[in-house]
C-alpha cells in the first residue's frame, strides 16, 4: 500500500516542479539545486560563488534547513536576495516549498537562483524543484565510498564538486576512486576538484555557471 502513496506524492511534486520550471524559463533564469550531506561545504561554496559573480550577474538564494536561519544569515550578508525555508523535520525541499518561497522574489530582477537544499544524501535527489541542474558537493572527509552507497545522488546530478581537497594529505580518501565510481554511475557527470578554503579549482566552477546563465550569455 505504501508504493502507490509514494508514487502519488512524487507525481504531484513533479507537476509543481514543472510549473516552477516554466516560471523560471519565462524569467530567463538559471536555477541550480545544491545538494550534499551536512558539513560538506554547500554554504561556503555559495559564499565563494556569490563573491566571485555578484558583480557580473544578479543572484538570489533559497536556503533550506530543518531548523535555524544560520546559513541564510551568512548568505544575506553577501548582499543578495535570500529567503529561508525551515522544513521542521522534512529531509528535503520540494516543489511546493519552492513555490511559496518564490513569492518573496522579483524573478525578473535575477539571472541566477540557487537553492541550497537540506543536508541529506538521499531525499533531495528524489524531489524536483524546477531546477535546471542538480549540483552535488562531496567532501573528501566523507570518504571515497559514497558513490556506490548513494548512487541516486550521483545519477541525478549534472555536476559533482569534490570539496576540501586541501585536506587530502591528512585523510585516507582517494579522489581518483571517487571519480571512477561516480562516472560509472553517471558517465555525463562533470567533476570539479575544489577547496573552498583555499579557493583551489573554483574558477572552473564559476565559468561553468557563467556559460549557462541566459542573460549573461546574451548580454
Amino acid at each position: 500500500m505504501k508504493i502507490p502513496v509514494i508514487r502519488n506524492i512524487l507525481e504531484a511534486n513533479d507537476q509543481l516542479a514543472a510549473e516552477n520550471k516554466s516560471l523560471f524559463k519565462q524569467n530567463n533564469l538559471l536555477v541550480l539545486n545544491l545538494m550534499s550531506s551536512p558539513g560538506a561545504g554547500k554554504t561556503t561554496l555559495l559564499e565563494r560563488t556569490i563573491d566571485a559573480l555578484k558583480d557580473k550577474i544578479r543572484i538570489g538564494v533559497i536556503e533550506g534547513d530543518i531548523q535555524t536561519t544560520f546559513d541564510a544569515e551568512r548568505i544575506a550578508k553577501k548582499g543578495v536576495a535570500t529567503v529561508q525555508i525551515n522544513t521542521d523535520g522534512a529531509c528535503h525541499l520540494d516543489g511546493k516549498m519552492i513555490r511559496y518561497a518564490l513569492k518573496e522574489f522579483d524573478l525578473s530582477s535575477l539571472d541566477l537562483l540557487v537553492v541550497e537544499n537540506v543536508g541529506n544524501l538521499v531525499c533531495p535527489a528524489e524531489f524536483e524543484v524546477g531546477e535546471d541542474y542538480k549540483i552535488m558537493i562531496l567532501s573528501v572527509t566523507e570518504g571515497d565510498d559514497k558513490p556506490p552507497k548513494y548512487p541516486l545522488m550521483f545519477s541525478k546530478s549534472s555536476v559533482l564538486l569534490i570539496n576540501k581537497i586541501d585536506l587530502l594529505p591528512y585523510i585516507d580518501a582517494s579522489v581518483e576512486k571517487i571519480r571512477r565510481a561516480s562516472v560509472e554511475i553517471n558517465p555525463n557527470l562533470e567533476i570539479f576538484e575544489v577547496s573552498c578554503r583555499t579557493q583551489t579549482g573554483l574558477d572552473s566552477w564559476f565559468n561553468w555557471i557563467l556559460q549557462r546563465v541566459p542573460k549573461y550569455k546574451t548580454g
